[in-house]
């Protein structure tokens, strides 16, 4: 069964070393809170917010590995009242378990969806 799980980030500003740190960040507390191998993923899907220009955060995990799996980064709608500096991720993937999947928001992105995080 083919499924997805998504998260966000926030960052502290707008450099190449911060995306690429978070996106590969983020997309590792994503597997890691889901028990999901990096052979069962069909693709990734990183968004980030207009704010965000130095990298793309696709560019951080693929130097963790990733090399065969589909990467693909778009820019999240400008939208009035936005959370600023924020990296979006949806892990499209192949898996038997029907446990729900479990969202991971990080370093301030818990705003965005407090009905889903712990804290």
């Amino acid at each position: 069964m083919t499924r997805a799980v998504r998260g966000a980030i926030q960052l502290e500003q707008n450099s190449r070393a911060a995306i690429e740190r978070a996106g590969a960040r983020l997309v590792t507390e994503i597997l890691q809170a889901n028990g999901i191998a990096e052979n069962h993923i069909v693709s990734i899907l990183f968004s980030m917010t207009e704010d965000l220009t130095a990298a793309n955060p696709a560019t951080g995990l693929r130097r963790t590995g990733f090399a065969s799996t589909p990467l693909f980064c778009t820019q999240e709608a400008r939208i009035d009242g936005a959370l600023p500096r924020v990296i979006r991720a949806l892990v499209t993937f192949d898996s038997l378990e029907r446990r729900l999947a479990v969202p991971v928001y990080l370093a301030g992105a818990e705003a965005l969806r407090p009905d889903l995080c712990d804290s």
